[in-house]
């Protein structure tokens, strides 16, 4: 069994309040519960009303399978277009 890890710190356009941040965030979040097998959550910054330290990960017997699918969450958060990523780390285990 392996285990794919990645933080992905954001910041975060026009949003003036933290309510506004948590709004963007969780949209994020919720957007890729649904559509890949991932847990995912905010991990920094919470206090933060620009910027965002997202975390997620997944689970596979393959590296492959792992590289691919943590390739494609960062893609599709990086689409997004509400915010700009700044910082991706990723780590297989």
């Amino acid at each position: 069994m392996m285990v794919g890890i990645c933080t992905m710190r954001l910041f975060i356009y026009e949003v003036q309040s933290l309510k506004e941040k948590r709004h963007v965030v969780k949209s994020v979040i919720e957007r890729v519960k649904s559509r890949f097998n991932a847990s995912i959550a905010e991990v920094g910054d919470m206090d933060k009303w620009q910027s965002s330290e997202i975390g997620f990960s997944c689970v596979s017997n393959s590296r492959r399978h792992l590289d691919e699918m943590l390739n494609n969450i960062i893609h599709f958060i990086e689409r997004d277009g509400r915010f700009e990523v700044s910082h991706i780390e990723m780590e297989i285990l």
